[in-house]
């Protein structure tokens, strides 16, 4: 009866321990899927932010000739 006793106590933490895991790999899935949300994110703002600076910098060179050619017809 002792063997029965510890098998079943041995079944009871291996379920136990299942359990654990399976619990830790759902936390991990979902924050994994939240960390691609935010990366995804992230990337998209960057594009935004690369194309806002390109603009940017296309208006102030633009800026920068009509001054040139002002001075050089002044």
């Amino acid at each position: 009866m002792n063997s029965l006793h510890q098998t079943t106590a041995d079944l009871d933490r291996l379920e136990k321990r299942l359990r654990e895991v399976t619990d830790r790999i759902k936390r991990l899935e979902e924050e994994n899927r939240s960390l691609h949300a935010r990366q995804e994110s992230l990337v998209a703002e960057r594009a935004t932010l690369v194309q806002r600076n390109e603009e940017a910098r296309s208006r102030v060179e633009a800026m920068i000739e009509r001054l040139k050619s002002l001075e050089n017809a002044g």
